[in-house]
């Protein structure tokens, strides 16, 4: 690797070359991951590529007056100095905030790079491009506010907003809701059946913990087996399986946990409530995030809850 204080006049305007081919794809690439979901951002990258596009264009228009017709290939990761990034517009689905910030930190470090080669450069139009290209790189800083009145309209916004809404809860909210449901509904059953066939507190506690951690690590390879997320938006199968394995755990230890008190009865009450909780916080998830009235939700949610609860006294009791 060179230094930059190593590089010539002609390594320095090569390299800002390599700079904006490389920017324009990465921009264009990014434009193409949030066109489906994100088309206003979308418009800004392929704005923002035609761009970096025009100042490559103009760098090799001042490097062929002066170098000829090679360009060298030197490249950022041939140059200490450049901070390394991760290809994030390889991922799939891309995160718009993430896009974003990636995008402004490139142009931030762009103006550094030309701020730096204009001071040691030592030809006069050459410091003169590349101070106007430091000062069009600030420019684009600030990405949303600068092309937010022309294309990031306040109804388009509304609209990458639902979109955000909508993607999270397909990819965290939706697999969450459906562990926690399960593992707070399935394993009353074998929980409130050991309680009260044993009148243990200790043994109803590891019924509980077998059922709410079997249950956790089933419906997380379920969930992540269900599909791969490239048809249905649905994200990574593995964040969505950790997601519904542990909530499913959270679901049946909640009531688990209350028989660690040895008092057979005091635990059951306690547990009782916490399934009260929990049925509660179910409800207000389907209210808030699936919007199903919040009556109707509860309703279902109850009926479930106290079928399956029945199941397991019955059982318990028989």
């Amino acid at each position: 690797m060179k230094r930059f204080g190593d590089l010539t006049d002609q390594e320095i305007l090569a390299l800002a070359v390599s700079i904006e081919e490389e920017d324009a794809r990465i921009y264009r690439d990014f434009a193409a991951g949030l066109r489906a979901d994100y088309p206003a951002s979308a418009k800004v990258f392929d704005q923002m590529a035609e761009e970096e596009s025009d100042h490559r264009r103009r760098l090799i228009e001042i490097y062929r007056e002066r170098f000829g017709e090679h360009l060298p290939l030197i490249r950022r990761q041939d140059v200490r100095g450049f901070v390394t990034h991760p290809p994030l517009w390889l991922v799939r689905p891309l995160g718009l905030d993430k896009v974003r910030k990636y995008a402004e930190q490139m142009e931030y470090e762009n103006a550094r790079y030309y701020t730096k080669a204009a001071e040691r450069t030592t030809d006069a139009s050459t410091r003169k491009l590349l101070v106007d290209l430091a000062e069009e790189e600030r420019g684009h800083e600030s990405l949303a506010a600068r092309l937010g009145e022309t294309i990031l309209t306040e109804r388009a916004l509304r609209g990458e907003d639902e979109t955000a809404r909508r993607m999270f809860v397909l990819q965290f909210v939706q697999p969450g809701l459906i562990g926690l449901m399960d593992g707070s509904v399935s394993t009353l059953a074998p929980l409130f059946a050991a309680a009260f066939a044993t009148q243990n507190s200790w043994s109803a506690f590891l019924v509980g913990m077998a059922a709410s951690v079997g249950a956790g690590i089933s419906m997380g390879f379920a969930e992540a087996l269900s599909d791969d997320g490239s048809l249905t938006g649905r994200g990574a199968p593995w964040i969505r399986g950790m997601v519904c394995g542990v909530m499913t755990m959270i679901g049946g230890i909640g009531h688990t946990l209350p028989y660690l008190i040895p008092e057979f009865r005091i635990a059951t009450a306690i547990a009782v409530a916490v399934v009260v909780v929990e049925l509660a916080a179910i409800s207000w998830i389907r209210y808030r995030y699936m919007d199903t009235p919040f009556f109707s939700a509860t309703l279902q949610v109850a009926f479930g809850g106290a079928l399956v609860f029945a199941a397991g006294v019955l059982i318990g009791n028989s």
